[in-house]
C-alpha cells in the first residue's frame, strides 16, 4: 500500500466530513485570470460501502482556469478538466477495476469537466458555484460550496496563488456509473482542494 496515497485519501475523507467551514474574506484575493496549479489540486470522493464504511478515493492532475473577480463574484468563471484515469484508492486492484468499462470506462471517457454557470457570494464568505459537470459522457448540473483557504505569493515558486476548498454531492447513477447501486452508495460526496496561480 502506498503510504502517500493513503494519507491523501484519509485527508480527503476528513475534509468531506468537516465541510467547507469558514476562511478569509474573498476580497483578500487579487482579481485576475488564474491557471489551475495541478500538483496541489485534488478531487476526493467518498461513498457508502454497503453501509459498513465510507470509502474514499482521489483524482489528481486537474487542469483549467479561473477568472476571479472578488468585487463582482457573478463575473467569476471556473473551467476545470480532470483526467479520470488519475483515480487512485488504497487498493491497486480496485483502482484498476474502477478504470474499467463496468465503472468509469476511462478508455472511452478519459476526462471529466466542470464549467461554472453562476457564482454567488453568501454569508460567512461561502461561495456557491453552480455549473455543468460532465462525467462518463453525461452532463448534469452540480452545485459546489466553496471558501477561500488562503492567498498570497508561494514562497517556493514565487507565484501569486489562491486556494479554495469546495464540497458537493452527486448521484453516480445520474452519470451512468450505477453498478451495485443503491446498495453500494449512489450518493457520492466530493471534497475538492483547488490551487490556482495568477497569470500575467
Amino acid at each position: 500500500m502506498n503510504r502517500s496515497y493513503l494519507s491523501v485519501t484519509i485527508a480527503a475523507a476528513l475534509a468531506v466530513s468537516t465541510g467547507a467551514g469558514a476562511g478569509p474574506a474573498l476580497d483578500t484575493a487579487k482579481a485576475g485570470t488564474y491557471k489551475v496549479e495541478s500538483y496541489h489540486t485534488q478531487v476526493g470522493f467518498s461513498l457508502s460501502h454497503f453501509g459498513f464504511t465510507n470509502y474514499s478515493g482521489l483524482f489528481s492532475g486537474a487542469t483549467g482556469s479561473l477568472r476571479l473577480d472578488p468585487a463582482h463574484p457573478a463575473a467569476s468563471k471556473l473551467d476545470v478538466t480532470i483526467p479520470v484515469d488519475s483515480i487512485v484508492t488504497t487498493v491497486p486492484k480496485l483502482t484498476d477495476e474502477l478504470k474499467g468499462d463496468k465503472w468509469f470506462d476511462v478508455a472511452k471517457f478519459p476526462r471529466a469537466t466542470f464549467t461554472s454557470t453562476n457564482v454567488t457570494l453568501g454569508s460567512g464568505g461561502e461561495v456557491t458555484i453552480t455549473g455543468n459537470f460532465t462525467l462518463h459522457g453525461i452532463t448534469k448540473p452540480v452545485v459546489l460550496h466553496a471558501h477561500l483557504v488562503g492567498s498570497g505569493v508561494n514562497p517556493l515558486d514565487k507565484m501569486y496563488t489562491v486556494g479554495f476548498q469546495a464540497s458537493g454531492t452527486i448521484k453516480r447513477s445520474d452519470f451512468g456509473v450505477s453498478l451495485y447501486a443503491p446498495a453500494l452508495g449512489d450518493e457520492v460526496e466530493l471534497s475538492i482542494a483547488g490551487a490556482f496561480e495568477l497569470q500575467g
